[in-house]
């Protein structure tokens, strides 16, 4: 049944980093299909925001809603559960390094209940395609370039057709030019439906690439939708 519900719904959330809060009062929503930016300086919350989003910090003040689950009152066993309705992206793209770039789909296939071998195969060649690799199947990573890690890493993230893609600083490792082609297929999946929040420090995508943008600013977040603020590179470097 389709819903008009936001992907992620978020009400009066503090966010803590170990004992500390890193950022409160918390309010946002991000719609089904958006593309939103998330900034500010090191240390300012973003990743631990990224974090709670997916689970992987407890949320104990607020609300928080990511695609249909409540993470202040999510089980463990229901963890698993909301990770195939995101895709989760890395800086440092975390593919094991001694798997084939099929057997590292493959190996997160099997951990989020794919059983059929013939299915798993077609919509591992389907992602791969998506994200501009159609003939690395059998190459380790050491094999890639960065640009092509991070896409596998993408396709990695697509393979379970979530509503939202979380990626902390995805162009962090990667030159100009190849940030610019991530960010294009970035927008391309984007314009199919799927939601992405993207934590960034590179000030030139989000002056090439505009869109919304929330910023991590003195335990506070900043939307762009609802309040106006200057955007310099100095602001969250």
């Amino acid at each position: 049944m389709f819903s008009n519900e936001p992907v992620v719904k978020v009400k009066d959330a503090c966010i803590f980093q170990d004992h500390n809060t890193v950022l409160e009062n918390v309010d946002f929503e991000i719609a089904k299909g958006e593309f939103v930016f998330l900034v500010g300086k090191t240390g300012s919350g973003k990743s631990s925001l990224l974090k709670t989003l997916y689970a992987d910090l407890p949320l104990r003040l607020g609300e928080i809603v990511v695609a249909g689950y409540s993470i202040r009152d999510i089980r463990p066993s229901e963890v698993p559960l909301l990770r195939r309705k995101l895709g989760i992206i890395f800086q440092d793209f975390q593919l094991f390094s001694d798997r084939t770039v099929a057997e590292n789909l493959l190996f997160v296939m099997q951990a989020t209940g794919w059983r059929d071998k013939g299915k798993m195969r077609a919509r591992m060649s389907e992602v791969l395609m998506q994200v501009g690799l159609g003939s690395v199947e059998r190459k380790m990573p050491h094999q890639l370039s960065g640009g092509e890690q991070q896409r596998v890493v993408i396709a990695r993230a697509l393979l379970n057709e979530p509503q939202i893609l979380l990626a902390d600083e995805p162009t962090g490792n990667l030159d100009p030019t190849v940030s610019d082609g991530i960010l294009k297929l970035f927008q391309q999946i984007n314009k199919s439906g799927t939601a992405i929040l993207m934590a960034t420090h590179d000030y030139r995508i989000i002056k090439k690439f505009p869109a919304r943008i929330l910023k991590c600013d003195n335990m506070r977040i900043v939307d762009s939708a609802k309040e106006h603020f200057e955007l310099s590179e100095s602001s969250w470097q």
